[in-house]
């Protein structure tokens, strides 16, 4: 049986990657409750002794040799110690073996719950640890369930052989995006949390993080550091605008992320559902970066201000109404993308 039981926690360590110390801890406690469930009157004088070398487990009460029982939980005669040690004297303390299998109905049951939930709690815990470590990154889903009452998608995530469910609000769906039980989709990874009934990540695929995590992917110059991703501002579902640099001259950091025949960020466009990305390049000179940033518009000035992150900046008239965008899109993500306050006028008005 003890040889048994080791070989099943060595499963458990393999399958699982359940530590054996940690299930061995777990059982000692299970074994340790059942025992004073079934002795409560010698509760104080009951062990269990776990040896993982001899692959052995005893369970004992410490008894007391006695001339004249009084407690007899905690006491033995000497004739009863002969049995266990031809040389007990009175006055000795035995280690008195218990078999577990003499363990009550109600005791066993307490014991095998002990073990279940120690299980249970370094499964999620091998999975909060596994989950931790891709927080901020892109992880594939499956979706698992989709509410159609509230639009929530339930999505089944996996990392290396662990997985677990999440659940992708629809605040944090690309709007427009319509997903259906079975699909694939990958999803930023915001956070992952701990909770009573197990780790809790929280994913999104409206998070500025995903269009990052995607350009790595995409873009091998971004993966090594050749370019680098300085800003990024996004309205998810409609357009992004993403800041790159490269510290060597030679690398035409904008070329790089538009790919050849614009295959890059065409792969990333079509993940993102048709979303409209504008790359440009970062620049130290803020005039120069807020021109660029208020791209496809042509810009004729900018004027950066003293007081505060502003500036103005002066466009054609034809080509207000494109560095403004609908609803103000353009310039609100500009702004976003650079820091600072942009004031746009047509040439006729400056």
């Amino acid at each position: 049986m003890n040889a048994e039981f080791f070989a099943a926690i060595a499963d458990l360590e393999r399958e699982k990657g359940i530590p054996q110390d940690y299930m061995i801890d777990r059982i000692h406690q299970a074994l340790l409750a059942a025992l004073k469930k079934d002795n409560p009157a010698a509760a104080d004088a009951l062990f269990v002794d776990v040896n993982k070398e001899q692959k052995k487990i005893g369970v004992y009460i410490q008894k007391t040799v006695c001339e004249e029982i009084e407690e007899p939980a905690v006491q033995l005669t000497l004739e009863e110690a002969k049995k266990l040690r031809r040389a007990a004297q009175v006055g000795d303390v035995l280690n008195v073996p218990v078999e577990p299998k003499k363990f009550g109905r109600i005791a066993a049951q307490a014991a095998k719950q002990v073990i279940i939930q120690g299980i249970r709690e370094a499964e999620r815990s091998i999975v909060y640890e596994v989950f931790t470590s891709k927080e901020h990154e892109i992880l594939t889903g499956t979706v698992y369930r989709v509410d159609l009452r509230t639009g929530n998608s339930l999505i089944k995530i996996n990392s290396s052989a662990d997985f677990t469910e999440a659940m992708l609000p629809a605040g944090e769906r690309i709007p427009g995006e319509v997903l259906r039980e079975g699909d694939k989709v990958k999803v930023y990874v915001v956070e992952v949390r701990k909770a009573t009934n197990g780790p809790q990540v929280l994913i999104s695929r409206t998070h500025p993080g995903l269009v990052k995590r995607l350009f790595e992917l995409e873009v091998p110059e971004i993966f090594d550091g050749t370019v680098e991703i300085r800003s990024i501002s996004r309205e998810a579902g409609s357009r992004t605008k993403i800041a790159v640099y490269a510290k060597d001259p030679a690398v035409e950091p904008v070329g790089a992320c538009v790919g050849p025949k614009g295959g890059r960020v065409a792969a990333i466009v079509n993940e993102l559902k048709g979303e409209k990305i504008d790359i440009v390049k970062f620049s130290e000179d803020p005039a120069e970066y807020v021109a660029a940033a208020l791209s496809p518009a042509t810009v004729t000035s900018v004027t950066v201000l003293p007081e505060g992150k502003s500036c103005q900046v002066v466009v054609p008239d034809t080509q207000l109404s494109l560095a403004i965008g609908k609803e103000g899109q353009n310039v609100r993500l500009a702004a976003r993308l650079t820091g600072y306050k942009i004031d746009i006028k047509p040439e006729s008005k400056a």
